[in-house]
């Protein structure tokens, strides 16, 4: 159980299945048994989703022929000062996800999941692709947005010095799958 406002790390080995969890726990997927609560009642099956999940690959999370500023509004129209915290410019809002690099891609996916909606996040390996000043801005407006709205937090990584800096518990998820 993630509590509203706590930032929980999930850690485990490649290929153990913390990725698949994420799907499930956002409603993607459904389990093979058992059932993913949101405030002791099931996910919604319609409408706005109040678990978001920033994927490892943002291009497989936007629809190509859409300029960036109509992903955006899909979900919400976020204001100019978290574009900014993102380091978002306001050019690339009329460009295409082609025409973006990665890391500026992950960025406009990151804004979409923050929502005034959103209740629970979950980070799947969300900085893996970019460099160190940009992984810590990112990190620092995700975890600002996240304390104000008082969202919880999955955070996935390999990376145990995030994990330590970011998280106020960690799991592990591995061979014997406990949470």
């Amino acid at each position: 159980m993630i509590k509203p406002g706590e930032v929980v790390g999930l850690v485990g080995p490649s290929g153990c299945g913390k990725s698949t969890l994420a799907r499930v726990l956002a409603g993607y997927e459904k389990p093979k048994e058992g059932s993913v609560l949101l405030n002791g009642a099931p996910l919604p099956s319609k409408g706005f989703l109040p678990v978001q999940l920033i994927f490892q690959h943002p291009e497989k999370a936007v629809n190509p022929r859409w300029l960036m500023r109509s992903v955006l509004k899909e979900s919400w129209d976020p204001d100019e000062q978290l574009l900014a915290s993102l380091g978002i410019e306001e050019e690339w809002l009329n460009r295409r996800p082609g025409e973006l690099s990665g890391g500026e891609l992950q960025r406009f996916c990151i804004a979409r999941a923050l929502g005034p909606n959103t209740r629970f996040l979950i980070a799947d390996e969300i900085t893996t692709m970019l460099d160190a000043i940009t992984q810590a801005q990112i990190w620092h407006a995700v975890l600002e947005a996240a304390e104000k709205r008082g969202m919880g937090m999955l955070v996935i990584s390999h990376d145990k010095h995030l994990i330590g800096r970011v998280c106020t518990r960690v799991m592990k998820w591995g061979s014997s799958r406990t949470l």
